[in-house]
């Protein structure tokens, strides 16, 4: 007599259909195991062996990858770095081409002879601020205008102008320049004779503007008064020296 439930049509089906749930869940499992070693190209009998072999494997080629692309990055990074120097460089070099080549012009433009009459000429006196607004260098060159190119002799004073709050006044050289007694500088020259010092601005002073006279006596006598305004650059024209 067959056991009870194997008398249950209904109940028979739901136990069959399990049973092959589970064997195809059993046989899809397998499969993959074998399909995975094949893969790997190792075999499910010594499969333990060969996965570690080949997991040790792709470990090192790994890290030779990860090797290589920080050397590759380093060598990115110093090449950045070299050509970010190699175009300050070419930055800096252009910059001092530049200077050169306007104090060049500016060289040309003091040995240039504009007549043959005797006579002077006051180039656009140059202001530089050091370490302070108020100490400034300066430098002024006088040119003479005759071919001939005659000594010429003579001396050359300073003033500077401006307002003390609302009241006009007018310093001389030695007003602002320590150690300078004489308010005159001598000059002697053929060509052109650059005047350079250093005046400290009183405190409260605003400078507008800066006075000129030349004084020459020889080829002739010669007398020139100019007044500039004040305005101050960065450096001095390069001249090459």
């Amino acid at each position: 007599m067959m056991p009870r439930f194997f008398s249950q049509p209904g109940l028979n089906a739901v136990l069959l259909s399990l049973l092959l749930l589970v064997l195809a869940l059993l046989a899809g499992i397998y499969v993959g195991w074998v399909t995975a070693y094949k893969e790997m190209g190792a075999s499910p009998r010594h499969g333990g062996d060969g996965t570690q072999l080949e997991l040790l494997a792709l470990r090192q080629k790994l890290a030779a990858v990860l090797d290589d692309i920080q050397v590759q990055r380093t060598r990115h990074e110093v090449d950045s770095r070299a050509l970010e120097l190699v175009r300050s460089e070419m930055v800096d070099q252009k910059e001092l081409t530049a200077n050169l080549e306007e104090g060049l012009r500016f060289f040309r433009s003091l040995m240039v002879s504009e007549g043959d009459a005797a006579g002077l000429r006051l180039r656009d006196p140059e202001l530089v601020a050091v370490g302070t607004p108020r100490r400034i260098e300066y430098r002024i060159f006088v040119q003479q205008q005759s071919r001939a190119n005659k000594l010429v002799e003579g001396s050359m004073s300073l003033q500077v102008f401006g307002f003390d709050g609302q009241r006009e006044v007018r310093y001389a050289l030695p007003e602002l320049s320590a150690g300078i007694d004489d308010a005159l500088k001598p000059l002697h020259f053929r060509y052109f004779q650059a005047v350079e010092g250093v005046l400290t601005l009183p405190e409260g002073f605003e400078p507008k503007g800066l006075a000129v006279i030349v004084e020459a006596t020889e080829p002739r006598d010669i007398i020139i008064r100019e007044e500039f305004p004040w305005k101050l650059q960065q450096q001095f024209i390069n001249l090459g020296e």
